[in-house]
């Protein structure tokens, strides 16, 4: 591999959400033997909810961390993976495909050299079928990933492109439309999403005869498509229209012919039963034509064309409903910066006394709440009795170390130690502490959050260009309370919007 290869891979981490399916091993087989330079990590979320830590051990893998969501679903999974790592790009790779041998290399090349108007590289996938027959209705639907766009089986994104739009929408809680739905939001800020050279193969995950009957959920994610990205959504996602209007007929139909019976209208009732009957068996034929025709195929095909008509349309309708006042998807901040005193500690004026940090009730369960979503935190704090010659700047540090042991670690802390009369830029209200906290770790202060229990942590943090939540005590002014834009009775309230999306 060329060295501008190499050095591409090391602004790259692989992110693999996975359920603990038995394809997982097989993946990261093939990323261990795969010659070539390896990518800077390869981080495993583990969307169980519960279980015993999972075997991800190889010789020849990237530096592996495992971080869990709880069972928070694929899209929730991707987002805690892409926040937890740190380089420009994001490869995602589903747990139940394989790459080529040379896939590591084929990533390079694609990434390497992208204008920067380029936010996303999807990689190319094969699906192998039976030789020997005719593929069933589950391995033909599984085939379609071959010539689908912008799914993340295998596409990776710039880290900034995610950002900007906070990411999946975790309203979609199942392994459909998520990608799409992300891929239409990074082009509509005027990101490019191209095709690589590299290959995956994913093979037709085993399952019973049911499971066409399971996928008829994702008409809800219809339903939250259109709501999203309006009537035209298909056609920018390159999605099939599907048999919706169809499914919706047959199911009047037949509803049509049982109240007609009930009502003793036989007539009405047969003419309405044969549509039904008429229109179910054209949905069957359909499917079963392609097919191997055996008997298994034909009797489940039988079967599940009766169910899925009615099921697609109370799905449709349960989008319908759920979705009804949908709001654009904002996701999670990358970072959320504290006020100290009165908003992490109690506050006990120019405390220069460690043994006097004491976290408020429930900021460790906040902090670490934001933490195991990927988000980032830290803080931002006036010492104005370093410049009073009341504390020393040592003895800040000192609370400071004793806030990060029991409550950090903090990814930045920032203090001012100036006067209200020295005219410093970083006091607050004034902005460079939020400034500066965005700049060390390169995060935009559109995305940011601070959280405090003063006016001046709200002004401090719109004049930064970031977003204030102002967390009332008895020293904050009611004018104080009253001018902030948001505002929330505790910490952990606070935190608990900002996890919800309301920031």
């Amino acid at each position: 591999m060329s060295g501008q290869g190499a050095i591409m891979l090391a602004e790259c981490t692989v992110v693999v959400p996975t359920i603990g399916r038995p394809s997982l091993g097989v993946l990261l087989d093939a990323l261990a033997a795969a010659p070539g330079q390896r990518p800077a990590e390869l981080v495993v979320v583990d969307d169980r909810p519960d279980g015993p830590p999972l075997d991800v051990d190889r010789p020849g893998l990237p530096p592996v961390r495992v971080v869990r969501t709880g069972g928070g679903g694929p899209a929730r999974a991707r987002n805690l993976g892409w926040r937890v790592a740190r380089t420009p790009w994001i490869a995602f790779l589903d747990d139940d495909v394989v790459p080529d041998a040379d896939w590591y290399e084929r990533l390079a090349q694609d990434l390497t050299g992208l204008p920067a108007d380029v936010a996303g590289s999807q990689g190319r996938v094969r699906v192998p079928l039976p030789e020997e027959r005719r593929p069933t209705d589950w391995e033909r639907g599984t085939a379609g990933l071959a010539t689908s766009s912008w799914i993340t089986a295998d596409l990776a994104y710039r880290r900034g492109a995610l950002a900007a739009v906070g990411g999946f929408d975790e309203r979609f809680p199942r392994a459909f439309r998520e990608d799409s739905d992300l891929a239409l939001r990074v082009m509509d800020t005027g990101g490019r999403l191209v095709r690589g050279e590299r290959w995956i193969t994913h093979p037709v995950r085993p399952t019973d005869r049911w499971v066409s009957l399971r996928v008829q959920a994702g008409n809800a994610d219809d339903v939250l498509m259109r709501r999203l990205h309006g009537p035209t959504w298909r056609e920018r996602a390159d999605a099939a229209v599907g048999r919706r209007p169809r499914h919706l007929a047959v199911t009047t139909a037949g509803l049509a012919a049982v109240g007609l019976a009930a009502a003793r209208r036989p007539r009405a009732a047969v003419a309405a039963a044969l549509a039904w009957a008429a229109g179910t068996a054209e949905f069957a034929w359909v499917r079963i034509v392609p097919g191997p025709r055996d008997r298994a195929e034909v009797t489940t095909m039988a079967l599940t064309s009766a169910a899925i008509p009615p099921l697609a349309t109370w799905h449709f309708l349960r989008g319908a409903v759920q979705h009804r006042r949908v709001t654009p998807w904002r996701g999670l901040p990358d970072l959320v910066l504290f006020d100290r005193d009165g908003t992490l500690v109690r506050d006990y004026p120019y405390n220069g006394d460690p043994e006097l940090v004491k976290p408020v009730p429930g900021a460790e369960e906040a902090v670490d709440a934001l933490r195991a979503r990927g988000v980032r935190v830290g803080v931002v704090s006036n010492q104005s009795g370093v410049a009073r010659g009341i504390i020393t700047r040592e003895q800040v540090d000192a609370c400071m170390a004793r806030l990060d042991e029991l409550l950090g670690p903090f990814e930045t802390i920032q203090v001012c130690p100036h006067g209200p009369e020295d005219g410093c830029t970083c006091r607050k209200p004034a902005p460079g502490m939020v400034k500066t906290a965005c700049a060390e770790l390169d995060v935009d202060p559109a995305r940011t959050v601070v959280i405090g229990d003063i006016g001046a942590d709200v002004e401090a943090a719109a004049a930064a260009g970031a977003v204030g939540i102002i967390m009332p005590t008895p020293v904050t002014r009611k004018q104080e309370v009253a001018a902030a834009p948001r505002r929330a009775q505790t910490l952990t309230a606070a935190v608990g919007d900002v996890l919800a999306g309301r920031w």
